[in-house]
């Protein structure tokens, strides 16, 4: 169970015991999470409410929330859509083959918000499985980025790796005809254990030119380990069914803060394991907006006097174009 800070008296926060928090940076939103936002908004604005959304844009509450606000319609399938000219909106993480096929046999307006990192590794795939080779996919099952990068091809072309163990377990048809892809929100450090595990036992394995992992997923991966090992508690902001906030918590504990949470919003903040703590870590996974962190700051002020320390390990300028259907209305 937990409480907020405006449960206590008055009299018992007056005198405030002072509190660092450092603050990670970057944090939050990344290009493809801002793009997808974006087209599912700037659809709204030049076709009007409706438009459908297959699986939620981004994995965040508040985001999905703000935009069913605006009018946006939110699926699981396109089965659940009736016959419509309203533009239908895949999500950020990328689908199967089968689904824009689906679209196009219905005369759906079918818009393409997937991550451009991730359409990369979608033809990654294609290129390997022409080359003759089997793929394994390094992700969680059932996450929809892993379903649809496996989606991309026939069922038989791919193999999904989880763990070092399944690394270690797999045997092929062909162990020289072997490569490999990732999940682009994963642990880089797990990957890599998962990566070396495969080269050592298949040599001839090949891989991308670059690491699948984003590159905002790496960047706050570093941030967390530089801030966790200096700080009593870490509190991650973002959804459970977020792989890259999920994997912060991780990223956390394993640098060396053992007291790492995830937290949706400022009122999910277990207090009982934020007392009595001199320095808190606070980040945020790509698919949280600012306000949220904001509104946790403003939780902890309430609590404690805080300074708010930035720690900044890296910096991000990178903006992904949009689908030409609504470029000139970005502009």
């Amino acid at each position: 169970m937990t409480s907020t800070p405006g449960d206590w008296s008055d009299s018992a926060i007056s005198d405030k015991p002072p509190l660092t928090l450092f603050l990670a940076a970057p944090r939050g939103f990344c290009a493809g999470v801002d793009r997808a936002i974006l087209i599912v908004e700037l659809a709204l604005q030049k076709f009007g409410a409706p438009v459908y959304v297959r699986h939620e844009i981004v994995h965040n509450r508040t985001v999905v929330e703000d935009l069913k606000a605006k009018g946006a319609v939110f699926v699981e399938e396109l089965d659940e859509i009736p016959d419509t000219s309203a533009p239908v909106v895949f999500s950020a993480h990328g689908v199967p083959k089968s689904v824009p096929e689906n679209a196009e046999r219905r005369n759906m307006f079918h818009v393409d918000a997937t991550c451009p990192l991730v359409s990369k590794v979608h033809v990654q795939v294609e290129q390997q499985h022409r080359g003759g080779l089997h793929i394994l996919m390094i992700g969680h099952a059932g996450h929809p980025e892993v379903i649809g990068t496996m989606g991309q091809l026939p069922e038989s072309a791919m193999t999904l790796i989880e763990s070092v163990a399944d690394a270690e377990a797999f045997t092929p048809a062909d162990p020289d005809a072997l490569s490999y892809v990732s999940q682009t929100t994963l642990s880089v450090d797990d990957t890599r254990e998962i990566v070396e595990t495969l080269q050592k036992r298949f040599p001839t394995i090949q891989g991308p030119r670059k690491n699948d992992i984003c590159y905002a997923t790496s960047n706050r991966q570093d941030a967390v380990k530089t801030i966790a090992p200096k700080a009593d508690a870490f509190v991650v902001v973002g959804a459970p069914n977020s792989s890259n906030s999920v994997r912060l918590v991780e990223v956390a504990r394993k640098a060396g803060c053992d007291n790492a949470m995830l937290v949706q919003t400022a009122h999910d903040l277990p207090w009982e394991r934020l007392s009595g703590l001199a320095s808190v870590g606070l980040t945020a996974g790509a698919s949280a907006p600012e306000h949220l962190v904001q509104d946790v700051i403003g939780a902890f002020r309430s609590a404690y006097d805080v300074t708010v320390e930035t720690v900044t390990t890296a910096t991000e300028d990178i903006v992904f174009k949009l689908p030409k259907a609504l470029q000139s209305d970005a502009a």
